[in-house]
C-alpha cells in the first residue's frame, strides 16, 4: 500500500493559511510609505512556491541520477573516485610547475615558507592566479571527492539501512512515536547549525534565508540539493529501534510545524517562547542583523539554542534576507548561486587547503578569505 508524506497532504493548508495571512495584511496595512516585510510580493512569492514545489521534485530526480555514482553501489562509483584522482594529481601537478615559476626551483626543507616570506595577505602573483585548466581540475577534484563522500554517506546511513543492522523494534506505539518526534528535533538542531556553520551544508540552505520577504510563503522556499550534503544522519534513530516510517513520519512533523512560524503577523506567544521555536525566534534565526546572525536553529523545540549556546530573545526588528542580498526571483540562480561563488573561490584559489576550506569551512572564513 502506498504511503502518503503528510507535507504533500498539508498542501492545501498551506494554501489556506497563507490566504489568511494575505487577508489579514490586507485589513492591517501599513502606514503609508512604509515598506513590510511581511507583505506578499508576487514575483517573490512565486519564486516562493517554485522552490517549494522543486523540493518535493528533487530526491527524486537526485535518486536516480546519485544512485548510479555512489561508491560501492552504482556502475558510476569507480569512475567518480577516479576523477577525483585524476583532477586531483593534475592540479598539485599544475601546483609544483606554478611553484617553480614564481621561485625558479622548488623550495628546500627549512627555508623560509611562502607565507611568512610575502605575507599572507599578498603572496606571489604566480601563486595566485590559477590558470583556466588548473581551475577546471581543481573544481573537478573537490567537487568528485565530495560527491563520492557524500552518495557513499547517504547510502551507508539509510534508516532502511541501520534498522536491519539494529538488534531492537520499538514498534509503532506512543512511545517509539515521542523518541522519532524529539531525537528527530535534536538532530536537526545540530544538523541545522552545522549550515550555517560549513559553507557546503550552507550552499544547501541558503535558498531558505534568500527572500528580503518574510510571511508563509517563505515557509515553502526549501532547499532543492539536500541529497549533495554530509550531516549527521536520522537514520541513527534506527539503530536504537525506532521504525523508518515514524522517522520519516517525525521528518513531516517537523517541517509542518515550522510552516506557522515564518509570520510577522504573530508577534509573541508567550510562555511558549520558554520551550517551542515560535514565530518571534524563528524571526531572530532570518535577520542579517549582526547579532541575529546564526541564532535559534531549533525546529520545534528552542530548548537546544537555550542548552548550546545559540539562543537570542527578538529585541530588534529583523532585517530578513543574505548580508549579501542576490536580488534576484529567478530559482535557478536562487539554487544555484552559492554553489557557484563556491566553485569559482576553489578555481581561484593557490592551495589545497584553500580549495577545500572553501567548500568545508564557514561561510564567514571563506568571504574573508576570498577579499
Amino acid at each position: 500500500m502506498a504511503r502518503f508524506d503528510l507535507t504533500v497532504l498539508a498542501i492545501p493548508a498551506y494554501i489556506g493559511a497563507m490566504g489568511a495571512e494575505y487577508v489579514w495584511l490586507s485589513r492591517h496595512p501599513a502606514p503609508e510609505g512604509t515598506p513590510r516585510a511581511g507583505d506578499y510580493e508576487l514575483s517573490d512569492t512565486i519564486a516562493s512556491l517554485t522552490m517549494g514545489l522543486g523540493s518535493l521534485v528533487a530526491p527524486h530526480v537526485a535518486k536516480r541520477v546519485l544512485d548510479p555514482l555512489t561508491p560501492g553501489v552504482g556502475r558510476w562509483g569507480k569512475a567518480l573516485i577516479g576523477t577525483a584522482v585524476a583532477a586531483g594529481v593534475a592540479t598539485t601537478a599544475a601546483d609544483i610547475v606554478r611553484r617553480r615559476t614564481a621561485y625558479g626551483r622548488l623550495p628546500a626543507a627549512g627555508v623560509v615558507s611562502e607565507t611568512s616570506r610575502y605575507g599572507s595577505s599578498a603572496p606571489p602573483p604566480a601563486l595566485t592566479a590559477n590558470p583556466t585548466m588548473t581551475g577546471v581540475t581543481a573544481v573537478a577534484a573537490v567537487g568528485a571527492t565530495a560527491l563520492a563522500a557524500a552518495t557513499t554517506w547517504a547510502a551507508q546511513t539509510r534508516g532502511k539501512r541501520l534498522f536491519a543492522l539494529g538488534r531492537r523494534d520499538l514498534g509503532t506505539g506512543w512511545a517509539a512515536s515521542l523518541l522519532a518526534l524529539f531525537g528527530w528535533d535534536f538532530i536537526y538542531y545540530w544538523n541545522h547549525r552545522l549550515s550555517h556553520e560549513s559553507r557546503w551544508l550552507w550552499a544547501v540552505h541558503v535558498v531558505h534565508h534568500s527572500s528580503e520577504h518574510y510571511n508563509l510563503s517563505t515557509a515553502l522556499r526549501q532547499p532543492v540539493a539536500e541529497g549533495v550534503t554530509w550531516t549527521v544522519p536520522y537514520g541513527v534513530l534506527a539503530l536504537a529501534g525506532v521504525r523508518p516510517k515514524l522517522i520519516e513520519n517525525a521528518r513531516a512533523l517537523n517541517l509542518i510545524y515550522q510552516f506557522w512560524i515564518h509570520t510577522e503577523v504573530v508577534r509573541s506567544s508567550r510562555w511558549l517562547e520558554k520551550v517551542l521555536n515560535t514565530p518571534s525566534h524563528h524571526r531572530v534565526h532570518h535577520g542579517s542583523n549582526r547579532r541575529y546572525l546564526d541564532r535559534n536553529h531549533g525546529s520545534i523545540l528552542i530548548i537546544w539554542d537555550r542548552l548550546f549556546g545559540t539562543f537570542e530573545p527578538e529585541t530588534e526588528r529583523a532585517v530578513y534576507g543574505l548580508t549579501r542580498n542576490i536580488n534576484t526571483v529567478n530559482p535557478v540562480r536562487i539554487a544555484t548561486h552559492e554553489w557557484r561563488d563556491i566553485a569559482r573561490d576553489i578555481a581561484r584559489a593557490g592551495n589545497w587547503a584553500d580549495r577545500f576550506g572553501f567548500l568545508l569551512r564557514g561561510p564567514g572564513w571563506a568571504y574573508a578569505r576570498r577579499a
